[in-house]
């Protein structure tokens, strides 16, 4: 089954196209962001001559950064959107450039990992539990990671029942018609930003939070196309950072960062060295 056919059945949500509409909102602010996350998080202030492997690039805003910083980009998506506005991000920014790929590419295929060989830095932020088979996933990118290279993932937090219940929430809104997805959006908008906007009311700063929230997130979305893309994202796994942090030591991995989303429904973040 084509991810198409699983769009229709309700099985998977267009990520690609909530992209494609945040693509229409880009800035330099945004880049800058996403160049500032990568240099946080990978310890180096450029990365000229690493060889960068973007698994699941979306909207393509962190291989541009990657790029923009010097790496050799290699990107690759699941969702022809997604691939599709990676290209319009290189063309856009760096036109004809050798030194970034883009092309459709399934994490879960393994004759395709290999023909690409090791990178340097393997990033992937939030895609690998929206695969249908998150540790297969995780097991794969490993493969990819150079000696001394280091791997960049974000994964959902596991809440125990809240992450079930939200699990089928998604499940809904991907099977929902479209007259009554926005319904299910605005409702998901009351539970996630409901006590932030009492919270700034209350401390006298009403709205400021929802200002704030593209300067603040480092994937630079907005609260609404980032709700959209919450409530929507399906297939949907999470795990806890103890599992995560034991899969990879057991392939030879340390964990040389660590982010946490606070035990909340966001994704911890991890980079880890492999040794």
């Amino acid at each position: 089954m084509n991810q198409q056919e699983e769009i229709a059945r309700g099985e998977r949500f267009e990520f690609g196209a909530n992209w494609k509409r945040f693509l229409g909102s880009l800035d330099t602010g945004r880049i800058a962001a996403a160049e500032a996350s990568l240099q946080g998080r990978l310890g180096r202030a450029d990365l000229a001559g690493v060889r960068f492997l973007d698994v699941g690039s979306g909207s393509g805003l962190f291989s541009l950064a990657a790029r923009r910083l010097g790496a050799q980009v290699h990107s690759f998506d699941y969702d022809p959107e997604s691939v599709a506005c990676t290209r319009a991000l290189r063309d856009r920014f760096h036109p004809g450039d050798p030194q970034w790929v883009v092309e459709p590419g399934s994490v879960l295929d393994e004759a395709y990992l290999q023909a690409l060989g090791q990178w340097d830095v393997v990033y992937s932020w939030g895609v690998l539990h929206h695969t249908g088979d998150q540790w297969r996933a995780m097991a794969n990118v490993a493969s990819q990671v150079a000696p001394s290279g280091k791997l960049f993932i974000a994964l959902y937090n596991d809440q125990g029942w809240g992450s079930r219940v939200w699990a089928r929430t998604k499940q809904a809104y991907c099977a929902a018609p479209a007259v009554l997805k926005p319904l299910i959006v605005a409702a998901a908008m009351v539970r996630l930003w409901g006590p932030t906007t009492v919270r700034d009311v209350l401390r006298g700063r009403p709205g400021a939070t929802w200002r704030r929230y593209e300067q603040d997130s480092q994937r630079g979305m907005s609260p609404w196309r980032d709700v959209v893309d919450w409530v929507g994202g399906y297939p949907f796994e999470v795990s806890r950072p103890e599992q995560v942090f034991d899969f990879y030591r057991d392939r030879g991995f340390r964990l040389e960062q660590l982010k946490t989303c606070g035990g909340g429904h966001g994704c911890n973040e991890f980079v880890f060295v492999r040794e």
